[in-house]
């Protein structure tokens, strides 16, 4: 193998295996109850990300350089039986080394900021092999070449995700919105797991490839039909849409701030939530044969700007507001990508998730900035006394206030009307499951007596 050829092998596998490694390390750490010094943990995340950065930057350097614009990492198949393979293939192209570029950046700067932010935290080292898992999970989904490649880093985006929104466990109100952040992610993970099925059944595998066309992105042309496009396109839509906390997903949002800063910083303000527009971008050939699906993915991320840009202008605590500001933003961009633009979304992304990880690092102490300029300045109106025409439009528009702040009462129509609904059909389940038992038995049988505690009623999620 010339000497060239094996330099980016190298530097490809160093992109994968560095957040691997690091997960890997500090994982196994915590489940062995090993609990390196903070310095220690520091220097492993600092090394790990800045030579994936460095090998990342530096495979971009060499495919600009060689006016090549995309190179694939196939792996292999792993599991092969009849009709369906599991296949692990990274692909680095336009779209998908910028996005990881900006993954490892702002992973790192978190990592740094975290480092000293959680300073004598009791769960330090839990914190961060959880934010290892969710490293790993960007890069892998970032650089997929098979829906099986993206659907493993979006279930590891997804699992460290929840389970930093329930970080401080001890506390009623994170566990609750923790397990919420959960359910929403169901419903997405498995609406990109039908796609998942559908496109094997469509082209006999999961490779973006033989959807979407061999050429480099975002030249694509996609072999598929209408029918098959929009089948395919809606489920994968539905699928962003509950990643990227879109309308009607878009009550987890907020709740994900109950998990430290760091976390509400890289991952809700800026990476996480936009993973849903990336996937949009990566299957956007199916947008330009399917108008119906384009024209859906524009309603969608217009109501979403919307939506999000009136809850947050009645939101009370500054995280909260900054959220929903993402989520704005998050849905102009999905309505770019419907209108047919590609680099401009991307450059959207780019910069947006780079000032709301600036914006979010900065929360903490911008209350008391805010305070520390009023008693300089002093307040501009008289206490107590509001004009006139304010109070006026406070009194027009006191039904649109409650409704946003109740954040569009999202939340309480897919607890009612979609999620109570699946529990009370498998509690029908598990009713006629345990007579079958009982009467096979003879007796009442034990192993059926209800789990204790008894399943909640979901009401701990108004």
């Amino acid at each position: 193998m010339p000497t060239q050829a094996l330099i980016l092998q190298i530097l490809l596998c160093t992109v994968v295996l560095s957040p691997f490694a690091l997960a890997v390390v500090l994982g196994v750490s915590a489940l062995l109850e090993i609990s390196p010094s903070e310095r220690r943990t520091a220097r492993l995340i600092f090394v790990a990300i800045v030579s994936g950065l460095i090998a990342a930057v530096a495979v971009l350097v060499i495919m600009l350089a060689q006016g090549t614009r995309i190179i694939s990492m196939d792996l292999g198949n792993w599991v092969v039986i009849p009709g369906y393979h599991f296949s692990i293939k990274f692909l680095f192209d336009r779209l998908s080394i910028p996005f990881a570029i900006l993954s490892f950046i702002l992973t790192g700067t978190i990592g740094a900021f975290g480092s000293r932010y959680m300073h004598r935290e009791p769960g330090y080292n839990r914190f961060f092999a959880l934010y290892a898992i969710f490293v790993l999970g960007m890069i892998v989904a970032s650089l997929a070449g098979t829906i099986e490649t993206l659907f493993a880093g979006w279930e590891l985006v997804g699992l460290s995700s929840a389970m930093l929104v329930a970080f401080f466990q001890d506390r009623p109100a994170p566990a609750s919105n923790g397990l919420w952040v959960w359910i929403v992610y169901r419903v997405s993970d498995a609406s990109l797991l039908l796609a998942s099925v559908v496109m094997h059944h469509l082209s006999g595998e999961g490779d973006f490839g033989q959807l979407l066309g061999t050429a480099p992105w975002p030249d694509e042309h996609t072999s598929a039909t209408f029918n098959q496009a929009l089948m395919v396109g809606s489920l994968l839509l539905l699928a962003a849409a509950g990643k990227s906390a879109l309308v009607p997903f878009s009550g987890w949002l907020p709740r994900a701030m109950e998990g430290p800063t760091p976390s509400s910083a890289v991952f809700y303000g800026a990476l996480s939530v936009h993973l849903g527009a990336y996937l949009l971008l990566r299957v956007s050939p199916l947008l330009d044969v399917c108008l119906p699906l384009a024209v859906a993915v524009v309603i969608v991320g217009i109501t979403t700007a919307v939506f999000a840009h009136a809850a947050g202008s009645v939101q009370t605590d500054i995280k909260s507001a900054l959220s929903f500001a993402s989520l704005s933003q998050v849905g102009i961009i999905v309505a770019e990508i419907g209108c047919g633009l590609r680099y401009i979304p991307l450059i959207h992304i780019l910069g947006h998730a780079c000032l709301r990880t600036l914006q979010f690092v900065r929360a903490p102490t911008l209350l008391q900035d805010y305070h520390t300029l009023e008693n300089a300045i002093g307040d501009r109106l008289p206490r107590g006394k509001v004009p006139w025409a304010r109070r006026k439009v406070q009194s027009a528009n006191t039904l649109l206030y409650r409704v946003f702040l109740e954040r569009g009462y999202l939340d309480t129509f897919l607890k009612n009307q979609i999620v109570g609904r699946f529990v009370a059909l498998f509690r029908g389940f598990e009713k006629l499951e345990s007579r079958w038992m009982d009467y096979l038995s003879g007796n009442k049988s034990r192993a059926n007596d209800p789990i204790q505690p008894p399943l909640g009623s979901f009401e701990d999620f108004s």
